[in-house]
């Protein structure tokens, strides 16, 4: 691999990091990245929130926040390529020495509890599927409602569920950070295996549902649907959050940037790419199943394979339970692929801080032989595997809420803020109808956030990431005597 001055320099700088992740190979983490196993097990939860087709605005609007969250990434991706992504993001962005040393590193703290999030709802999602192969997955052997207290609102609750299905999703996860054991050109290989595993799944279910496919099933609209009352709202409001977590992922590429050949063209492409082929697959797939079987199954307690299974039933009733099985297998391995691609880009985080000295430096160690950040990648495989014990609803709300307050917010008003106190810094990619990309990002996080029924929890649960990180932070500067208690 040939190298120029400029890339042996990142490379020196990265500790021994290698530049060995090409455009096909960025779009193919990306893509496995955020399809995963989101939309075949979240569809069913889509259209709950709609209560009908028209859930399919879900997958629209989604896609329109996606691209112009992406096209922010896109820019800082491009500007600042180097392991670590968000957090070199914020650090430059709000300043190295004070307000950027500080929301850097909680940015860190949230993620410590955000990536293990997203990476526990594929494995749990996995073994969703895997039910479907083996019905004693589903067995649930302790269930527990844990009740959070949440101020000035009330007592909510938090489920929690210990059974088979639980010990196959932290098997997942183990076995995925053992094969991310190894450097980073044999990981980038094994990711475009993984991703045909995805493609596959998704066209075959997409083919199925359209060679199958009914106008008055997908059209069916039910009476009102399009009112606009304050559950059409409401509905929407939980139908966009949904989607945003399946459209998350296009940027997993920046947080490889210190790994990616000529970052400043092939970030921004990897995620357009990205982005609009997976926003006409979703659309694809959403259209096919609802033309295949009543919109009512999906949500209703009889149907529960259908809502746990989707992909795997549509299949099975137009080519037999051998066809349906061979799917779930698919989704399975698809569901794999994303815990495989988030684990890999999320475990460069921490070790870019510990790098930076701005987070606990025993996540700055890389293996000797295989140049991988090792503690930071069984780190976040651990916190995984005790997140399995979740419903897939509750990770998936609690991912995104504290992402968009924590992460997300601050680098749309962010990349406004680089643009005006730092015209001069080079920019290979600059965004598309600046500004409006980043002020309708904005508006629509903000009404993801609001707009849901019972969302005071997850803002609860952001909160004390908050307060945890804000107080650790203040403890090891005033030990460290850094900001705000330097000289």
């Amino acid at each position: 691999m040939w190298l120029t001055i400029g890339e042996r320099g990142f490379l020196a700088k990265s500790e021994g990091l290698v530049r060995g992740i090409g455009l096909r190979g960025a779009i193919s983490l990306n893509m496995i990245n955020m399809i995963g196993v989101g939309p075949f097990v979240t569809l069913p939860l889509i259209v709950l929130a709609m209560h009908g087709p028209q859930a399919i605005l879900g997958w629209i609007l989604g896609a329109v926040l996606a691209a112009c969250d992406g096209l922010v990434w896109a820019e800082l991706g491009a500007a600042m390529p180097k392991a670590g992504g968000s957090y070199e993001y914020l650090r430059t962005i709000y300043g190295p020495k004070r307000w950027g040393r500080f929301l850097s590193f909680l940015y860190i703290w949230q993620l410590s509890f955000s990536a293990p999030l997203s990476i526990a709802s594929g494995c749990v999602g996995l073994a969703q599927y895997g039910g479907y192969l083996w019905p004693a997955l589903r067995k649930v052997y302790f269930s527990y409602q844990l009740p959070i207290p949440v101020p000035f609102v009330k007592t909510l609750p938090l489920s929690i569920l210990l059974g088979p299905g639980t010990l196959a999703a932290m098997v997942c996860c183990a076995i995925a950070a053992a094969l991310l054991y190894r450097n980073i050109q044999s990981v980038t290989r094994f990711s475009g295996l993984l991703w045909l595993g995805v493609m596959g799944t998704m066209m075959a279910v997409i083919l199925t549902g359209l060679l199958h496919f009914h106008a008055n099933l997908a059209f069916g609209f039910p009476p009102g649907a399009f009112d606009l009352s304050s559950a059409f709202f409401t509905g929407l409001g939980g139908a966009l959050l949904i989607a945003t977590y399946d459209y998350w992922g296009a940027y997993n590429i920046n947080f490889l940037g210190a790994e990616v050949r000529d970052p400043g063209r092939t970030i921004p492409r990897a995620i357009v790419w990205s982005v609009g082929l997976v926003g006409v697959l979703y659309l694809l797939l959403n259209t096919s199943v609802l033309g295949t079987m009543p919109w009512q199954e999906l949500i209703g307690q009889a149907g529960t394979n259908a809502r746990l299974s989707v992909a795997a039933v549509v299949v099975q009733r137009a080519y037999g339970a051998v066809a349906g099985r061979v799917v779930a297998a698919l989704v399975v391995w698809t569901a794999f692929a994303s815990v495989y691609a988030l684990l890999l880009g999320y475990s460069r985080v921490p070790y870019a801080a510990a790098l930076d000295d701005n987070y606990f430096r025993i996540f700055a160690h890389v293996h000797p032989r295989h140049r991988i950040p090792n503690v930071s990648l069984l780190m976040l495989a651990g916190v995984s595997m005790v997140f399995c014990v979740l419903q897939l609803g509750d990770l998936v709300a609690a991912l995104v809420v504290i992402r968009i307050l924590l992460q997300f917010l601050l680098q749309q008003v962010g990349v406004m803020v680089l643009r005006h106190t730092q015209p001069e810094m080079e920019r290979p990619f600059r965004i598309w109808f600046y500004p409006l990309p980043p002020l309708v990002a904005i508006a629509g996080f903000l009404y993801i956030l609001f707009s849901r029924p019972h969302f005071a929890r997850e803002i609860f649960f952001a909160m004390v990431v908050v307060l945890t990180g804000t107080v650790t932070y203040l403890f090891r500067a005033w030990r460290r005597r850094e900001w705000p208690f330097s000289p």
